[in-house]
């Protein structure tokens, strides 16, 4: 690892305390450093607030320094005038001569234009030091830019062969789904939907499951709730429609009247390919990530339209002989790990 890369890895890691925080801006992280040392660093914490540089540069306890030293951010400099003034702007009001960029920022209002009032401005600038990581890092916000959709989380949990949750009759006097996963992963699904910024289910898993969706096993923010409901079949009273969280409701019909001011619907053709719609109109209400946890049909929508970045499926332990299949698709995890007697593994669409 050289010099800049080194720099440039803390500028990630600083970037990552704003996880789930930022939407819809990028993470960001940045660093100062004068003779080989850091001698201030910053990040973006919050949408509105301000950006990783101002925040590195305030730190800054000496800003003679600063024409002797190099400034590393791991995301090209803003150079438009948003809810806080242009990055690029300041670097160069403050007298930088030296810049290190992770990656180029693929948002149309930026992509390439900070790096140039930099080097208008005389500032020496290197680009791409750890740039596979430093797009990774926001990759919902990528993707979201280049290809005008959100970062699309597939997630399932299947029994040891390979079946999908029955039901049986349960105490509540009705058909009640049997749980596959231990309380940690349920747990861990609530806090997956705290990162994420909208949750997607179909009709039959609304009407079977009767999910909130909400993120009430980790205190957080709950995401936006979507339901692909044809025919508005799935009934006022059923939990996703809660006033927890605002609810999107995709149908061929829009209702009548319209009583509750959180539940929003969106007309689409039902006769041409879903997925593609609803994809556009998240994009337009600039969702930059979905995560779906539908049935069988609306997983499988996404993986035939080749329209998912990744997938989490959880592997029970239990073994039901019957149900309904799970999805399959052709891909080896990159990563697996067990939670308990739970084997979770990981899997990248890299054809997206």
């Amino acid at each position: 690892m050289n010099i800049h890369e080194k720099f440039m890895g803390r500028c990630i890691e600083l970037a990552k305390s704003g996880f789930g925080q930022t939407y819809p801006n990028p993470m960001v992280g940045c660093v100062i450093v004068c003779d080989g040392k850091i001698i201030a660093e910053g990040w973006h914490h919050k949408a509105g607030e301000p950006h990783a540089e101002v925040n590195a540069i305030q730190n800054l306890e000496d800003e003679s320094l600063i024409k002797k030293s190099t400034i590393y951010v791991s995301l090209e400099p803003c150079s438009h005038f948003g809810k806080t003034p242009p990055c690029a702007d300041l670097i160069v009001s403050k007298g930088f001569k030296k810049a290190v960029i992770g990656t180029v920022d693929p948002f149309a209002k930026v992509s390439g234009k900070g790096i140039q009032k930099l080097m208008t401005n005389g500032c020496s600038v290197l680009v791409g030091i750890l740039e596979d990581k430093c797009i990774e890092l926001n990759k919902r916000f990528m993707r979201f830019h280049e290809q005008k959709r959100p970062y699309v989380i597939l997630k399932w949990a299947e029994s040891q062969d390979g079946f999908l949750s029955p039901f049986e009759y349960g105490k509540s006097g009705k058909n009640d789904p049997i749980w596959l996963t231990n309380a940690y992963s349920k747990q861990l699904v609530h806090k997956w939907r705290s990162e994420e910024q909208a949750i997607l289910v179909g009709k039959h898993t609304a009407l079977m499951d009767n999910p909130s969706l909400t993120t009430k096993l980790w205190e957080s923010k709950h995401p936006l709730k979507i339901i692909i409901n044809k025919e508005l079949e799935v009934p006022a009273d059923n939990a996703i429609f809660s006033d927890k969280a605002e609810t999107l409701v995709f149908t061929s019909k829009l209702p009548q009247s319209v009583f509750q001011q959180h539940i929003n619907y969106s007309q689409i053709d039902f006769k041409t390919p879903v997925i593609p719609q609803i994809l556009k109109e998240l994009h337009q209400r600039e969702i930059q990530s979905l995560i779906v946890e539908g049935g069988k049909i609306t997983l499988e929508s996404f993986i035939d339209s080749n329209l998912w970045d990744e997938a989490r499926v959880f592997i029970s332990p239990k073994t039901l002989k019957c149900g309904t299949p799970a999805p399959k698709f052709d891909k080896q995890p990159y990563s697996s790990k067990n939670i308990l007697k739970d084997k979770l593994s990981f899997y990248n669409n890299e054809s997206t």
